[in-house]
C-alpha cells in the first residue's frame, strides 16, 4: 500500500523536474534568438540595404548593398578589427530624441588549420568618431556617445557626420594564411534619449551595417588604405526598436550552413 501511495509523489515529483528543465531550455534558447544563421545569411544574401545611407555617393559599391572585399586573402596583413557604421537614412531622420544603443560586438576567424571558428575580439562598449559620410579625407570629430548602464554606449549620426565604431580592444593578430571565413556581429537597438521628452522611436531612421578590416599589423597608422583594407561590409538594415543582429561574414550561405558560427 505504501508503494502505491509513493509512486504518483514520485511521478509528480519527476515531473517537475522534467518541466523546470524544459523550462530552462526554452529560455535560454529565447535568449539566443537575437541572431541566427539565417539572419547572418540574410545580412549579406541577398546584398541589397533596407535602406540608403545618408550622404554616401552612389559610386560607393556599399553604398546600395553588402560586398566582400579583401575576403579570406588577407595577403600580408597580419591584423584585423571589426567595425561598424551607423547613418541617418538618406529619407532623413524626424526623430531628434531617439538614439541608438550599441553593444556586444565580435570577430571570430575560421581556421583552414582545425576548421573551427576562433574568438578574436569581443567588448561590450565600442570606441569610434563621427565621421564624414563619405569618409572624404579621413575627416572626423568627437561623436555624440552616451555610456549605458550595462557598458555599452548610445550615439547619434546626422549633420553630415556617421558614427563610425569599432572593438575597445584594438586590433587582433592573424595569421595570413590560416583564415577560411571571417564572421563580425553586433547588437542594436533604438532608445530614447530624454525620458522626460516625447518617445519618438517611431519616427527614427536610422541604418546601422558590420564590417571590417584587416591591417598591416597591430600598430601602423592609417596611411590612405595603403596599411589596411576591409574584408567585407554587411548590407544596411534599419534600426528598431527591439534588439537585433547585424552581420557580416565572408562565407557563401552553403558555406556558413556546414560551418556556422557561433551564435
Amino acid at each position: 500500500m505504501r508503494v502505491k501511495k509513493k509512486l504518483p509523489v514520485l511521478l509528480s515529483i519527476f515531473m517537475i523536474v522534467v518541466s523546470c528543465c524544459y523550462c530552462f531550455r526554452v529560455d535560454a534558447q529565447t535568449e539566443n534568438k537575437i541572431n541566427s544563421i539565417a539572419t547572418i545569411i540574410s545580412d549579406m544574401n541577398p546584398p541589397q540595404n533596407e535602406g540608403m545611407p545618408h550622404g554616401v555617393p552612389e559610386s560607393y559599391d556599399w553604398a546600395s548593398g553588402a560586398r566582400i572585399d579583401m575576403g579570406n586573402d588577407p595577403e600580408n596583413f597580419q591584423a584585423m578589427i571589426s567595425w561598424g557604421q551607423l547613418y541617418e537614412a538618406a529619407e532623413g531622420n524626424p526623430a531628434n530624441n531617439t538614439r541608438v544603443q550599441i553593444k556586444d560586438i565580435k570577430a571570430y576567424m575560421l581556421s583552414k588549420q582545425d576548421s573551427q571558428w576562433h574568438l578574436l575580439q569581443s567588448s561590450t562598449g565600442v570606441e569610434g568618431a563621427a565621421y564624414r559620410e563619405d569618409f572624404a579625407d579621413d575627416i572626423s570629430k568627437r561623436a555624440d556617445i552616451r555610456y549605458e548602464e550595462d557598458g555599452s554606449i548610445s550615439a547619434k549620426a546626422g549633420d553630415g557626420y556617421n558614427y563610425h565604431f569599432w572593438c575597445q580592444t584594438g586590433r587582433a593578430p592573424i595569421q595570413p594564411y590560416d583564415v577560411a571565413g571571417m564572421f563580425t556581429t553586433i547588437q542594436a537597438r533604438l532608445v530614447v534619449d530624454d525620458t522626460q521628452a516625447s518617445d519618438d522611436r517611431s519616427q527614427a531612421r536610422y541604418l546601422l551595417s558590420m564590417g571590417g578590416d584587416y591591417w598591416l599589423d597591430l600598430t601602423t597608422d592609417w596611411d590612405n588604405l595603403t596599411t589596411n583594407g576591409d574584408i567585407a561590409i554587411g548590407k544596411f538594415k534599419y534600426v528598431t526598436s527591439e534588439w537585433q543582429a547585424f552581420n557580416m561574414t565572408t562565407l557563401s550561405p552553403d558555406e556558413i550552413w556546414r560551418n556556422p558560427p557561433p551564435v
